[in-house]
């Protein structure tokens, strides 16, 4: 890819590998990205809190290092930001909530950890849907976060402040939290790669919880290289967090640089979502197995396990496991939610011991059952990420309950079962609708699998323009 004069829309990787040939400083890169969201913050609402000295001081930091001839960390000088939930001690960490508006940990998530050991620098924490909660980036406490794409549009949550401000180019890359969707959804709405990995390939460990069951952490970012540096940073085994997978990192970077896929099978499922899908995202879904036809990948129709089943099951854990997080809370406060998020978790509170239960004990055996169905004939599935286009902002504002949970097994049908099998899914831009936002599809691999997506997704992106496209400041 080109690099452009502006250095706020070079790639993340274009910006690492000038950082450390001395092409630029990272105090320049920083001062560039601050000066981006000044411009922008007003439009998008991306931020809850921007550190502006602290990323100026890591960035002299990454600079002194380079002048005195250290080997510099594969994210070197490069600004971030990120939801607002990963923990940093003694730095502000609001979960995007009232409830927490002051909160400040006493312990640093080990994902941020190994940035900073990367070498990246932190510019501050993002918007992002109340504890979570919630698939389109509103927020009645922080304000709603906007797409930069069309800002009446949802950003898509609940990281909704990671996609908005990697697609303004303010961040070069973002960190999310994916439980239902919330990777791949505000990736997808905002034209970037987001990736919801294997369950246990990224520790949790000081990272805000929901469910214990289906939480996981994955990056957002402007390419699929990009994305692979990022994720595998923040990858691997940690002692803190017993559930994270000692399993070796392979190198994934290598994956995406020239990527062959002749032979691949990519499954397209013949159930899943066609029967909600929108004739305009349908369009696009299939111009990109076209894409892959002609280089050489083998298309295949595949049956799978009924999806909704699976969400189902999600759904009784997450209100489940949410809920018992927040009892403390929802008793005491339950005033200082904004309408959505109290609406979810005080349904958890209904749910059965024996109905939780099932459902978790039923999850290994689905798993099973699904990758014995759906990857018999087939290396990785194809699906969109959301069936429709981009809603609006008024169009999803819902506060009554009924309302919301239809909202929510809308936008979250085609992600939220595979939080539920555990499996790996990497969305990828595959063009945009009429209303001028982005739609993109979702690649679904095996377990650990996340090397084989990032082939798939890196072929695609070679001989499409999607991620060279930026959004334009609204006038």
């Amino acid at each position: 890819m080109t690099k452009a004069a502006d250095p706020t829309l070079w790639t993340l990787v274009q910006a690492a590998d000038a950082v450390a040939a001395g092409e630029i400083s990272s105090r320049e890169l920083t001062e560039a990205c601050l000066a981006r969201v000044a411009k922008w913050q007003p439009v998008i609402n991306a931020f809850i809190h921007l550190e502006a000295d602290l990323a100026l001081q890591m960035a002299d930091a990454v600079d002194a290092a380079r002048a005195r001839g250290e080997a510099l960390g594969p994210l070197a000088g490069v600004p971030m930001a990120h939801k607002d939930m990963f923990y940093r001690a003694g730095m502000l960490a609001t979960c995007g909530s009232k409830i927490r508006k002051d909160f400040r940990p006493d312990i640093t998530a080990t994902v941020m950890e190994r940035l900073d050991a990367a070498g990246a620098v932190y510019l501050g924490g993002l918007n992002m849907a109340e504890f979570a909660l919630g698939p389109t980036g509103h927020n009645d406490h922080w304000g709603h976060c906007r797409n930069p794409w069309n800002p009446a549009h949802i950003t898509g949550g609940s990281s909704s402040g990671s996609g908005a401000a990697t697609a303004a180019r303010l961040s070069f890359g973002a960190l999310g939290s994916d439980t239902g969707g919330s990777v791949r959804l505000p990736a997808g709405a905002n034209g970037l790669v987001g990736i919801k990995p294997s369950y246990g390939r990224v520790s949790r460990y000081g990272a805000m919880g929901l469910s214990f069951t289906h939480d996981t952490v994955g990056p957002l970012t402007r390419t699929v290289r990009d994305n692979a540096r990022m994720y595998a940073v923040i990858s691997g085994g940690d002692p803190n967090d017993p559930t994270a997978s000692r399993r070796a990192v392979p190198d994934l970077e290598a994956a995406c640089i020239k990527p062959d896929i002749k032979g691949l099978r990519i499954g397209v499922p013949e159930t899943y979502y066609r029967a909600s899908l929108d004739p305009e995202v349908g369009a696009l879904m299939d111009a990109s197995l076209q894409v892959f036809r002609d280089l050489g990948a083998i298309i295949k129709p595949v049956a799978i396990p009924d999806p909704d089943r699976n969400s189902d099951l999600a759904n009784l854990i997450t209100a489940s496991e949410g809920a018992t997080l927040h009892a403390h809370w929802l008793r005491t406060c339950p005033q200082d939610y904004g309408s959505q998020a109290r609406a979810r978790l005080e349904a958890g509170l209904a749910v059965s011991a024996t109905d939780y239960l099932t459902a978790v004990q039923t999850r290994p055996r689905m798993l099973r059952e699904f990758c014995a169905e759906a990857f018999a004939e087939c290396d990785v599935l194809h699906a969109p990420t959301f069936d429709m286009p981009v809603p609006s902002i008024e169009e999803t504002d819902m506060s009554d309950r009924q309302g919301f949970a239809a909202l929510l097994a809308r936008l979250s049908r085609c992600t939220r079962p595979i939080n539920y099998l555990a499996l790996p899914s990497l969305s990828v831009p595959a063009g945009f609708t009429a209303n001028g936002c982005p739609a993109s599809m979702q690649l679904i691999g095996k377990p650990f699998a996340e090397a084989t997506l990032y082939r798939a997704g890196a072929a695609l992106e070679a001989v499409t323009d999607f991620a060279a496209l930026a959004p334009e400041l609204p006038q």
